[in-house]
């Protein structure tokens, strides 16, 4: 296994120094799966869930996530995010919604925990705008599908590693 970045010689968390990186266009794309009774994925397809349009407060509570994902996630830099999306699609077997989020970013290091943070935001709002009607709601398979730019280059999942949950 290589030596983790974020521990020194001593074995102490550190955040990494990145001044010596150039500055590159890098990307990351996440996905999840909230899994939900169907009578729940029908107040979001009809409108009608009590607390409104559900699906655009969570697309900007995943784009707020993952400008703010630095004060989260302890030592993750601070990042000038240049472009963050938060998409959606329903699905009924299982019923659910996918939820997909791509970061961008020219910068000093990669925007993964950006994206990842993304859909685990929206899909926490999501839950909580829904919890009324479905406390039983299921949050999971939440992962990088696709990172690009820097040292280590592309990054695509693998393709043996299955959703267990609907997309």
């Amino acid at each position: 296994m290589s030596k983790l970045s974020h521990l020194d010689d001593q074995g102490q968390a550190r955040m990494v120094d990145v001044s010596g990186k150039d500055a590159t266009a890098r990307s990351a794309t996440a996905e999840g799966f909230i899994t939900m009774h169907a009578d729940t994925l029908a107040l979001i397809e009809t409108g009608t869930a009590k607390k409104g349009d559900v699906l655009a407060t969570a697309r900007i509570a995943g784009i707020m996530a993952a400008k703010r994902t630095h004060d989260l996630i302890p030592l993750c830099h601070p990042l000038a995010i240049t472009k963050a999306t938060v998409d959606f699609k329903t699905s009924r077997d299982p019923a659910g919604v996918h939820v997909s989020a791509e970061v961008k970013v020219s910068g000093q290091t990669g925007v993964e925990m950006e994206a990842l943070t993304a859909v685990t935001v929206a899909c926490l709002t999501l839950y909580d705008m829904l919890k009324a009607a479905d406390k039983n709601m299921i949050i999971g398979d939440i992962r990088l599908i696709e990172k690009s730019g820097g040292r280590s280059g592309t990054f695509r999942a693998s393709d043996s590693i299955k959703s267990t949950q609907g997309q």
